[in-house]
């Protein structure tokens, strides 16, 4: 059974720094992309950054300068660095990847459960 497990997440003051991981555990054949999305209370989930499985990553325009993200394909493990934090990043980060498991030959979509950041003074 696939899983992906967060850790990272926190209370942070503005314009400090946070570094999300995501590890990825279970019979898996391959991971293609990574990312992560995030969802504040009465909005929508958003892909704040994605990673390609060749390590090209893409940024959602308010992130761009402050967050990288970063992979270990050895580890399974996808990062986010969080910089020059804002009160309006303040949401749950969930991870995500695209991944073929054992027994299958299509990629599937997997998240994670998901972890609070908070930006507040």
């Amino acid at each position: 059974q696939v899983q992906l497990v967060e850790s990272g997440g926190g209370l942070v003051q503005p314009g400090g720094s946070l570094r999300l991981s995501c590890a990825a555990s279970g019979s898996i054949v391959r991971i293609n992309a990574m990312g992560w999305y995030r969802q504040a209370p009465g909005n929508q989930r958003e892909l704040v950054a994605g990673i390609s499985s060749g390590g090209m990553p893409n940024y959602e325009d308010s992130v761009k300068g402050r967050f990288t993200i970063s992979r270990d394909n050895a580890a399974k493990t996808v990062y986010l660095q969080m910089n020059s934090l804002k009160s309006e990043d303040t949401a749950v980060y969930y991870c995500n990847a695209q991944l073929v498991e054992y027994g299958s030959f299509v990629s599937r979509n997997y998240w994670g459960q998901g972890t609070q950041v908070t930006v507040s003074p």
